[in-house]
């Protein structure tokens, strides 16, 4: 049946939505623009109370598997497509992905002109939308507030290497926990508002998770965050590194329409080696505290901070996705080199 887009902006894109019509879905609009990885970009807790127009025209044809999930749950607000694959085929696959978004009351609304609604984004930025069945439907008044967690969760474990990793959960992705078990690594998953537990812990080196919304939202947590960086080796991965910049004087802006896909190409500042990465996120670092942080890594395209090293602290961050689900793989080396950073546990320049 019938069903629309409406946006901010008084924009409106008329598309076709399922029966029975859900509830209108209210969030903050944005594009992803990978072929594949649709069912790890669901998953995402990056995505929180976003509404996700997926580029790709086609989505859904190999399924949802029982491996590729990110978290328990999709994190979407609702998905918009131009074609959303019922007769999907892979021999891993389960479902499909409008049964598995229906199971969660997740709304699709497909066969729109997903080309004109990126570019609008694109040319106005990121804005608040709807999904819903009347096209009349109004927006509510404010602006769309990204939820971080507010109940604390419990402490898990994943893997049981030789190397003690606290990794601290923003949102975070489960693939970060299985790349470091994969790499001789017992992660500790701590939710952020247990950081403090770091200290008994006394891992071999800390990472900063992923996760939703405006990393100044967590403006209390940067002292603790920036006494653990000085504490114990340190990664920062997306919301991670804007976290620890933010900690150590630096600052965070909002992009117009933020980077999300798996083709955003980085240049290493050290080697001058550029590389693919996945990303997906809204802000960005725009000013460093100088005196602690040098630039690691840029964003080819549009010449943003990708990356940070301390100049004097091990301390490393990434504004993509080393763990790479969905891919490219190819900053998955990011990983080595702070499990090495780790090994040495010691104040050694790693900027050379």
């Amino acid at each position: 049946m019938q069903g629309y887009l409406i946006l901010e902006d008084g924009t409106s894109f008329e598309g076709e939505i399922g029966e029975p019509p859900p509830s209108p879905s209210e969030g903050e609009i944005v594009f992803f623009t990978g072929m594949t990885g649709y069912q790890e970009v669901l998953t995402d807790p990056s995505y929180r109370d976003q509404i996700i127009v997926f580029t790709y025209p086609l989505i859904g044809n190999y399924g949802i598997n029982q491996e590729d999930f990110e978290s328990r749950q999709p994190s979407v607000k609702g998905v918009v497509l131009y074609e959303c694959c019922d007769d999907f085929s892979h021999y891993k696959a389960v479902s499909s992905v409008k049964d598995y978004l229906g199971k969660w009351n997740v709304p699709i609304l497909e066969h729109v002109d997903t080309r004109a609604v990126v570019k609008n984004i694109r040319e106005k930025g990121t804005m608040k939308a709807m999904i819903a069945e009347d096209e009349s439907s109004l927006l509510s008044d404010g602006p769309v507030e990204i939820c971080q967690d507010s109940a604390e969760a419990s402490i898990t474990t994943c893997g049981n290497g030789t190397k003690k990793v606290a990794l601290i959960d923003f949102g975070y992705k489960k693939s970060i926990a299985d790349s470091l078990a994969k790499r001789d690594c017992t992660v500790t998953v701590i939710p952020y508002q247990q950081m403090e537990k770091v200290f008994d812990l006394q891992p071999d080196g800390v990472v900063f998770s992923n996760g939703p919304g405006d990393p100044k939202g967590h403006s209390n947590s940067l002292p603790l965050i920036k006494k653990l960086a000085q504490s114990f080796p340190a990664l920062g991965i997306c919301l991670g590194h804007q976290l620890l910049a933010l900690a150590f004087g630096g600052n965070t802006a909002k992009l117009r329409f933020g980077h999300r896909g798996a083709n955003h190409p980085v240049c290493d500042v050290k080697t001058q080696n550029v590389f693919m990465t996945s990303q997906n996120h809204s802000y960005v670092v725009d000013r460093l505290n100088e005196d602690s942080f040098l630039v690691r890594f840029k964003n080819v395209n549009d010449e943003t901070v990708e990356g940070l090293t301390h100049q004097t602290l091990p301390i490393l961050s990434a504004q993509f996705h080393p763990e790479a689900n969905p891919g490219p793989s190819d900053s998955e080396w990011i990983l080595d080199e702070f499990l090495q950073m780790a090994e040495k546990k010691g104040g050694e320049k790693i900027y050379a």
